[in-house]
């Protein structure tokens, strides 16, 4: 996510004070005063650049949201080869975050600006490009949209269960066992491959999983269309219609 901040902006300093008090201290410890002195600048400073305190929370979480990125990026596997791994490594990615920033993650959760919008919708174009991989390969026991679902929910269940749990009870061992249920119930022991499949559902499935994301061939139009056509046909599980089954007897 693109950010206009230099190293030693104003207005980043704040943001990075902010950070600092928030994650150390909680939103309470947040307050304009108390910023500003943490940044070495006066509190009119905080009203020219962010409005309001509000306007630095979603400056925050769009700080968090960059971090975030950041760290998911670096987890990416650029050729593909190993798909399951990758999806246990984006998941373990998420809830580390989660776990290592309760407060600052607790604010990027809440927040609706469009800063933080644009990287939360980042993040899930890069949920949804590990999703693919998987249903390319074979790998996935329920549809797309189904298991990019499972696999947020479960990641931010996995943070506030973690949270929510008294420290002297917390075990490591629950989210590896959550990262488990998560992979099985969304992902094959092993890859069933389109070539093995038979029917018009497990090939809409291979080429709707296959489609790039931007092609000079069809227009914006045509691939929503042809998307939601694949998207049908992939959820046809066989059972004859009403004029199928009367031409059949």
């Amino acid at each position: 996510m693109a950010t206009r901040d230099t190293t030693d902006s104003p207005r980043r300093r704040i943001v990075e004070a902010a950070v600092e008090l928030l994650e150390t201290g909680g939103p309470d410890a947040v307050s304009t005063r108390a910023v500003a002195a943490a940044a070495g600048m006066q509190p009119p400073a905080i009203y020219r650049l962010f409005g309001d305190k509000e306007g630095l929370l979603e400056a925050v979480a769009e700080h968090g949201y960059a971090q975030f990125l950041e760290s998911k990026r670096a987890h990416l596997d650029p050729d593909g080869q190993d798909p399951m791994e990758e999806l246990r490594r984006g998941w373990d990615t998420v809830v580390e975050f989660g776990v290592t920033h309760p407060e600052l993650f607790a604010v990027m959760t809440r927040a609706t600006g469009r800063g933080a919008d644009l990287g939360h919708r980042a993040g899930l174009e890069i949920l949804h490009g590990r999703v693919r991989r998987l249903a390319a390969g074979g790998w996935l026991r329920v549809d797309e949209e189904m298991a990019a679902q499972v696999i947020q929910a479960t990641g931010l269940g996995a943070v506030t269960t973690w949270h929510s749990t008294p420290a002297e009870r917390r075990d490591p061992a629950l989210l590896t066992l959550l990262r488990e249920a998560m992979v099985a119930a969304v992902t094959r022991l092993e890859p069933t491959l389109p070539a093995t499949e038979s029917g018009p559902a497990a090939a809409a499935r291979a080429l709707r999983a296959a489609l790039p994301a931007d092609t000079d061939v069809l227009t914006g139009a045509e691939q929503h269309l042809l998307r939601e056509w694949l998207t049908r046909l992939a959820a046809d599980v066989g059972t004859p219609r009403t004029g199928d089954a009367a031409a059949a007897s």
